[in-house]
């Protein structure tokens, strides 16, 4: 086969060029020879002034671009058709949600996955929907190591949980940061329905917030919230186990920030809230509804609680299918 030979320090620009007149061979590995590269060639017509060498040379392995190539040749085209094309990471645990269909092939899916990135060391697939409660969400393991405990990082913090037992959404990663961004030096801040502690630990970590309280009802879930307060080295977090109504009275404190990141019934604690919040406290509430709702009915709802309330700002941060979103909105209390 047909090759080009070149010193080392020409080869980034011969391949340049090669690729730029589409006479690069992307199918055959380069080799390296005293020196020199080779580098295969479908055609030698148009390279004048270049070496050009007969080399035997390797088929080059190409790594699949995404899953569906991975599964080419091993599933059928009606079974990659349905076959999931995105995943949740939640650490080192890739989440999928597999059709009915394919639970026989469910095994072969997810090595697919865990051989497309060297961070994923565990396949799992929904079982169940986000329910009760706690809000979790039953999960099998379908490949890798048999665990559904992991260490998401982000935001300058560590964060330890149990991926079946816990709620966590990685994807709400930023929306994290941009409340931390809003805290001022001093602030007393409450973290309702706190879970793992991502709210409590990400504004710890990154602002200068006196305290930072965190409440949350399920016993797992605070349990890591506790370890995560250790794994990031935070003194100024308490985190309170139980229902916010019956915690918030007890504390027998104000605050300057509440969060309230409950989105399908955040709104029914308004009045533990206005109950928490101090004079000009602000107040960040989530909610789901339609879009076209979005944030006249959730200010309907806080002026029930919050006569004088002042809307400082409305963001859509996620969304639940058409027409329908999940809304962050941040109100001053007056």
């Amino acid at each position: 086969m047909k090759a080009v030979k070149v010193p080392k320090k020409d080869a980034e620009k011969t391949m340049q060029m090669l690729k730029e007149k589409g006479l690069f061979d992307s199918s055959l590995a380069m080799k390296i020879k005293k020196g020199h590269i080779v580098i295969p060639v479908n055609s030698v017509k148009g390279l004048k002034g270049l070496e050009i060498v007969d080399a035997r040379l390797k088929k080059r392995e190409l790594k699949p671009r995404n899953l569906h190539d991975a599964l080419s040749g091993k599933l059928s085209k009606r079974e990659i058709a349905i076959a999931p094309r995105a995943f949740d990471n939640v650490g080192d645990i890739a989440i999928v949600e597999m059709p009915p269909s394919l639970v026989k092939r469910e095994a072969l899916i997810g090595k697919a996955l865990l051989s497309l990135n060297r961070h994923i060391k565990v396949v799992a697939k929904k079982a169940g929907v986000h329910s009760g409660v706690f809000r979790t969400q039953k999960l099998k393991v379908i490949a890798g190591q048999k665990r559904k405990e992991t260490v998401c990082r982000e935001n300058n913090v560590f964060l330890k949980l149990n991926a079946e037992t816990c709620y966590f959404s990685p994807r709400l990663s930023t929306e994290r940061k941009k409340i931390a961004d809003l805290v001022k030096p001093g602030e007393d801040v409450l973290v309702m329905f706190s879970g793992v502690g991502p709210y409590n630990c990400v504004i710890a970590k990154n602002t200068a917030a006196k305290e930072v309280y965190g409440i949350e009802i399920n016993p797992d879930a605070h349990k890591y919230a506790l370890d995560n307060v250790k794994l990031n080295k935070l003194s100024n977090v308490k985190l309170f186990c139980g229902d916010v109504r019956k915690i918030v009275p007890k504390l027998g404190k104000k605050f300057d920030r509440i969060i309230m990141p409950l989105p399908k019934s955040a709104s029914d604690f308004l009045d533990v809230a206005k109950e928490a919040a101090k004079p000009s406290a602000v107040v960040h509430i989530y909610e789901i509804l339609n879009q076209d709702e979005f944030p006249a009915e959730t200010m309907k709802r806080v002026k029930a609680h919050f006569p004088k309330a002042v809307l400082l700002n409305a963001v859509q941060c996620g969304t639940y299918g058409p027409g329908i979103i999940r809304g962050r909105v941040d109100f001053k209390v007056k």
